[in-house]
């Protein structure tokens, strides 16, 4: 059937046959370069991609922070009972501290407060921030080159869906075409069967064919109607505004474009491939997880902390352990200040921090394994692309006699059943023929660029297929 021929070129079974009428070309009509700018500003997708580059580059900011010193100011103030005993209680978030003589224990309340600073700075740390530093600028470079690969990818859908739209159009041109031969020559057979030229059945076939050929075009309006759907989809745009600007599209691309896509070595010694944003963001992920393994060597080591506190607390209650009167011990009036060192080793940390560095080791090895599988995956892709472009362009070297053929048989068999040498069934045979062959043609056409789109997402890059598509 001729709606499964152009599936199968096109290789995309759902949309591949679809078709519209040629619009005139009006304010709202875009080109294929407009398409894939207005699917890079518009699709969520890819905003989606360029948020997480700002989410890891507040990463980097951050980690930069571990420089800085710390430093922690308090002010606190209360009302609160005196009563104290002497001896230790460990570290727990329920008892509150209290400091001074043993009192009495009785249920009298003071003012109390405290005011201080506590400036914390390790001056070195063997490595771990600057390691930390380096894990979060590697998630960054991943980040950005994740969007890349899905900036490609939604330029690449985006361009099908152009080159899907504009097949679909000629499609349904042809089937109009169609429609209008078929009409023409049912009125041809009904005048010869008025006129008893012609046998009765004659007229009930020509118009079995202009229904055949009227449910073509409907098929091809329907279908046409869903790329334009699809391309909406990518480009903000709604379907009923859909109106696509072919230019050259119609016509074979340059000679030096298709040599260029078919180079003379084979794809896996092609090395443009590593430049696709594919094997960039593999590779920024192997050495994203080099960076934390280098991170998780570095933390088993003493941490060093320079600290400086400055503080003041006030009471409500004398040396003598008499209370003040009215706001008495809102005030810090006995201050104390510190200079020290603190030194802190996690000696049992040891066991979690391997088990960490042999997990991070594994995770380098999945990530090569896959680094490794995307490069064969691009070079089989490239090969495929590059056997679809010489095929495309084969065979758009050879539609051009089959449409000139069906052409000259068409008016043929016209002419011969007009002198009566010829019956109903050559006719009609001869006019699929024709719309079949006027299909095949456009769509080898658009087939051969179809092929060098496929050849410039393998390697990655769409702006030179772009800048061979004139307006």
């Amino acid at each position: 059937m001729k709606t499964l021929a152009i599936l199968l070129l096109l290789g995309q079974p759902w949309l591949a046959c679809a078709g519209e009428q040629a619009q005139p070309a009006s304010s709202s009509s875009f080109t294929i370069q407009e398409a894939v700018k207005l699917a890079l500003n518009n699709y969520p997708a890819v905003r989606a991609a360029l948020a997480n580059i700002q989410v890891s580059a507040a990463g980097v900011d951050f980690a930069r922070t571990i420089y800085l010193p710390r430093a922690d100011v308090l002010w606190q103030m209360n009302r609160a009972t005196r009563n104290s005993v002497v001896g230790m209680v460990l570290p727990q978030p329920v008892v509150a501290g209290i400091s001074g003589g043993i009192g009495v224990n009785r249920n009298e309340m003071i003012w109390g407060s405290a005011a201080g600073v506590m400036i914390n700075w390790e001056p070195f740390d063997f490595g771990v921030r600057g390691a930390t530093i380096e894990s979060a600028e590697s998630s960054l470079r991943r980040a950005s080159a994740a969007a890349d690969v899905t900036e490609l990818q939604v330029a690449t859908v985006a361009a099908e869906a152009f080159l899907n739209v504009v097949a679909t159009e000629q499609t349904l041109r042809a089937a109009a075409a169609a429609v209008e031969r078929a009409r023409v020559f049912h009125e041809v057979v009904v005048a010869r069967v008025q006129a008893g030229l012609r046998p009765g059945v004659d007229a009930a076939r020509a118009r079995a064919e202009l229904a055949a050929a009227e449910t073509q075009r409907i098929i091809a309006d329907q279908n046409a109607r869903v790329a334009r759907v699809v391309l909406a989809q990518y480009t903000g745009r709604s379907p009923d505004d859909i109106s696509v600007i072919s230019g050259s599209l119609l016509n074979l691309p340059p000679a030096d474009a298709l040599q260029a896509a078919v180079p003379p070595i084979p794809a896996a010694a092609q090395p443009g491939l590593k430049l696709n944003p594919f094997v960039v963001e593999q590779n920024a992920a192997i050495e994203e997880s080099r960076a934390r393994l280098r991170l998780f060597e570095r933390s088993y080591f003493p941490r060093f902390n320079v600290l400086f506190n400055t503080s003041a607390r006030g009471s409500g209650v004398r040396p003598d352990n008499t209370i003040k009167d009215g706001f008495g011990g809102l005030k810090p009036d006995v201050g104390n200040w510190a200079v020290g060192l603190n030194i802190i080793f996690p000696i049992f940390d040891k066991p979690a921090i391997a088990a960490r560095e042999l997990a991070e080791r594994q995770r380098q090895v999945v990530e090569t394994a896959r680094y490794e599988r995307v490069i064969e995956d691009l070079e089989a892709q490239m090969g495929r692309a590059q056997t679809l472009l010489d095929g495309a362009q084969r065979t758009a070297l050879n539609t051009p006699f089959q449409l000139a053929a069906a052409q000259a048989t068409h008016e043929q068999a016209t002419a011969r059943y007009q002198s009566g040498l010829s019956g109903i069934v050559d006719v009609a045979d001869a006019q699929r023929l024709l719309t079949q062959a006027e299909i095949d043609d456009t769509i080898a056409r658009l087939n051969v660029w179809r092929g060098l789109l496929l050849v410039a997402t393998a390697e990655g890059r769409l702006d030179p297929f772009l800048q061979r598509v004139q307006p």
